[in-house]
């Protein structure tokens, strides 16, 4: 291809970091780097305990554990989302319950949460798709009236606000990816954070494979060993070091990328209308982090066909997630009502490339050629 989907950006300092975590001879995580990153994370965005994952799937998993999912319990979250929302909470023997999207954009329909509380549910996951906030007023109100918790899956939604605050720091915990697909990467990471109290000392011990090797090592016991259930969740000081980089980069990267956003926003504008294809859009409450760019088409037939147009141009333009409900997986097991709008996105929405180096020239008047 001509133009990939996807190109990782390098900041340029990202070698001479990962060099200096060599020099330094700590390699296997809560390193200088680890540090760094963390310190940069609670000054930046205010959170208030920070723990670097090797994936967002291995924090969603971590959050799994500490709200203690037990088998039968119920955790309410979007179908239209990535299979680590679910997988998470499924591996603890929970019961799924979807919610659909909304008419106007693929996140979740926060209105639809409330006839599924029961006695059973113990939490809300929400889900910002393309970095752009849920109602949260909405689901806070409805966690703390129902005794629920809430965890952000903000897997794309680094940078990005809902009403001034900073999204991850809103529910109990939050959730952040840093694959090569995102805004910041370091090809595979991801950040838990932890904004109850309650979790904080907890986490640091699932983190550290269920021993409390943090404590000891700020001098707060005399020895450590294994005292709670948890794993291998923090990734080696390499990665670290590599999104250490990344971080420091974060406003350029950020404002390019809304550049290049607006880019196609506004050229594709009359061209989008003329063919009953629907552009992003955006309720006041929140930013635009210009995690991606996608658009909606009329139905799966008009979708398959400007994917192979963009295709015979060189340029890999690429369909989103398929409804969790209807997976191969899950479809045996789910019976709840139909879910019309998150199918209509799995049909509809194409993703546009969108990398810090893209020239949107030849994208964009592929697309303009399209139907015309």
């Amino acid at each position: 291809m001509k133009i990939p989907f996807n190109k990782p950006y390098l900041s340029g300092k990202e070698l001479m970091y990962i060099q200096d975590a060599l020099s330094r001879g700590k390699l296997s995580g809560d390193g200088f780097y680890t540090k760094q990153c963390h310190r940069f994370f609670t000054n930046t965005y205010g959170f208030k305990k920070a723990l670097l994952t090797t994936s967002c799937t291995d924090a969603l998993e971590m959050a799994a554990l500490l709200l203690d999912i037990q088998p039968g319990d119920e955790v309410i979250m979007p179908s239209f989302t990535f299979v680590s929302t679910a997988n998470a909470f499924e591996l603890r023997g929970a019961v799924i319950r979807f919610v659909d999207s909304q008419t106007d954009h693929p996140g979740m329909d926060v209105s639809q949460i409330a006839p599924l509380i029961n006695a059973k549910t113990k939490a809300i996951v929400v889900v910002h798709y393309a970095g752009v906030a849920c109602d949260m007023d909405m689901v806070m109100q409805l966690a703390d009236a129902h005794e629920l918790f809430v965890v952000e899956d903000a897997a794309q939604a680094i940078d990005s606000y809902y009403k001034g605050r900073v999204l991850g720091s809103i529910g109990h915990l939050g959730a952040f990816s840093f694959h090569e697909t995102k805004n910041i990467q370091c090809g595979e990471g991801g950040l838990l954070v932890i904004n109850d109290t309650r979790f904080m000392e907890r986490a640091e011990i699932l983190w550290e494979k269920g021993t409390n090797r943090s404590a000891f090592f700020r001098g707060e016991v005399d020895k450590y060993g294994w005292v709670d259930i948890g794993s291998s969740f923090l990734p080696s000081e390499l990665n670290a070091a590599y999104l250490f980089a990344q971080l420091e980069c974060i406003q350029d990267i950020q404002d390019r990328r809304k550049d290049i956003w607006e880019q196609y926003h506004t050229a594709l504008k009359d061209w989008a209308a003329s063919l009953g294809i629907a552009q992003p859009t955006f309720p006041d409450h929140t930013t635009n982090n210009a995690h991606m760019y996608y658009l909606i088409c009329k139905d799966i037939e008009q979708r398959s066909a400007l994917l192979q147009h963009l295709k015979k141009h060189g340029i890999l333009a690429v369909f989103h997630y398929q409804s969790l409900h209807k997976s191969p997986y899950f479809k045996a097991k789910y019976s709840g009502d139909a879910l019309a709008e998150s199918d209509r996105y799995s049909n509809c929405l194409v993703r546009l490339p969108l990398f810090y180096e893209l020239d949107t020239k030849a994208v964009i008047n592929a697309l303009l050629a399209y139907g015309s």
